[in-house]
């Protein structure tokens, strides 16, 4: 980008970087259609599971998005403005995940949602960072195990 291009749109580096955090999370929104679909059918652990794997995908396969929102986060370190945003928006997604979990009659609580958040990020962190840690063809093995210990009890009866 020639010198001065970003300065014509954003008054300084904290304004830029504010609105990449924004222009993320815009990005990764499901679409209105998915959320219906996710809706339909029973609502047991498997459809958490097939949801769990339905994220990782979507999210793994904006890597340029979720490499740059990890950047953010560690930009977000020494920038105070951007650690606010970030931090009210994750947050924000966070209770709006739980929100939809628990209102639609998904099995487990606030917790769940939680530790299904953090354990999954941190597996997409290491797939789109270090994918040798955890080869591709194990991914979905991964995502499985993963729901059913947090979520322990009966899947689907065929």
């Amino acid at each position: 980008m020639p010198a001065g291009t970003a300065s014509n749109y954003f008054s300084n580096r904290d304004d830029l970087l504010t609105q990449v955090g924004h222009r993320f999370y815009e990005r990764l929104e499901p679409d209105a259609n998915m959320v219906a679909t996710a809706l339909a059918g029973p609502r047991d652990r498997d459809r958490v599971t097939e949801l769990m794997h339905d994220l990782v995908e979507r999210v793994s396969g904006f890597r340029s998005g979720y490499l740059a929102l990890l950047e953010l986060r560690l930009e977000s370190t020494h920038r105070p403005a951007l650690r606010r945003l970030l931090s009210e928006r994750i947050r924000s997604d966070i209770d709006a995940n739980i929100r939809y979990h628990t209102d639609s009659g998904l099995p487990g609580d606030a917790t769940t949602v939680v530790l299904l958040d953090l354990a999954l990020n941190w597996l997409i962190l290491e797939r789109l960072t270090l994918p040798d840690v955890f080869p591709e063809d194990g991914i979905h093995d991964l995502v499985t195990e993963i729901v059913e210990r947090v979520l322990p009890g009966p899947g689907r009866t065929a």
